[in-house]
């Protein structure tokens, strides 16, 4: 069931969003990924900078106004490609079909924006896919043709919407901590 939303851009001088969202994007991560935003200043300042040009940055709203959930993207390869980063739903408003609604309103737009792909890193920094906690070389592809959700991972989520695994980044946060790379076509 999705949540009753309104997918709108992030704007410079909506201080209120802007602060609601720096919040958002902290307690999200907080406990799968903290060392992304450590504190409310960093995540203000990842905000922030995606209010500048050639970024895409959208908030879902509840009909109170409050940001439930965020997505950004920063254009790149000439716009050929889009990275999308960050996507977080508030933990209480999860599974709503609010997170599947900010991607498909940030594919919508890469295309308008004449996008050709999409990708993201999915970071596992504690263990929840069976690629983590280990040392991936040599073969490195031969442990991402065998992943497993151990922990509830939002690589599942991305799969969902179409996007497939391209690699995987090994220690990119430290030992036995990869980055895991998607990707999906635009059409």
């Amino acid at each position: 069931m999705t949540a009753k939303i309104h997918i709108i851009d992030l704007h410079p001088d909506n201080a209120k969003a802007i602060k609601e969202t720096a919040s958002l994007l902290f307690r999200g991560f907080r406990e799968h990924n903290p060392n992304g935003w450590p504190n409310i200043e960093a995540a203000v300042k990842e905000v922030e900078e995606s209010l500048q040009e050639g970024h895409i940055s959208r908030i879902a709203v509840n009909n109170n106004g409050n940001v439930v959930g965020w997505i950004g993207g920063i254009g790149k390869y000439q716009g050929h490609v889009w990275e999308l980063h960050p996507l977080v739903v508030d933990p209480d408003h999860q599974h709503q079909g609010i997170g599947r609604a900010l991607v498909e309103d940030f594919e919508k737009i890469v295309k308008e924006q004449k996008g050709k792909t999409i990708w993201l890193g999915a970071d596992d920094e504690d263990n929840m896919t069976s690629i983590s906690g280990i040392d991936l070389y040599p073969d490195v592809l031969g442990h991402l043709l065998k992943i497993k959700n151990l922990k509830g991972h939002p690589y599942e989520f991305y799969q969902k919407m179409g996007f497939v695994i391209i690699g995987a980044l090994p220690d990119a946060d430290g030992p036995g901590k990869p980055d895991i790379f998607m990707a999906k076509r635009i059409r």
